[in-house]
């Protein structure tokens, strides 16, 4: 899965590097490229990575709960 990711991630910066050439040379479909670019990212190479990075439960510890805020509170009042 990793591998796929770094893989897509680099056609994703090839397609804009593209994408920003065909903008410069004013080609007309540049805003073409550049927007299914975009479109590849959003849909496909986002939700891969965000679903690789955080299907272990690697989250619950950035998750803010009543516990941790009593100890944040807690420790706060200790300084």
């Amino acid at each position: 899965m990793k591998f796929i990711i770094k893989i897509m991630f680099i056609v994703f910066v090839v397609w804009m590097l593209v994408g920003a050439y065909l903008i410069n040379t004013e080609h007309e479909q540049a805003e073409v490229v550049m927007g299914l670019g975009v479109l590849y990212m959003s849909l496909l190479f986002m939700p891969c990575f965000i679903y690789y990075r955080y299907r272990d439960g690697k989250y619950k510890k950035y998750i803010l709960n009543d516990q941790k805020l009593k100890e944040a509170f807690s420790q706060q009042g200790k300084k």
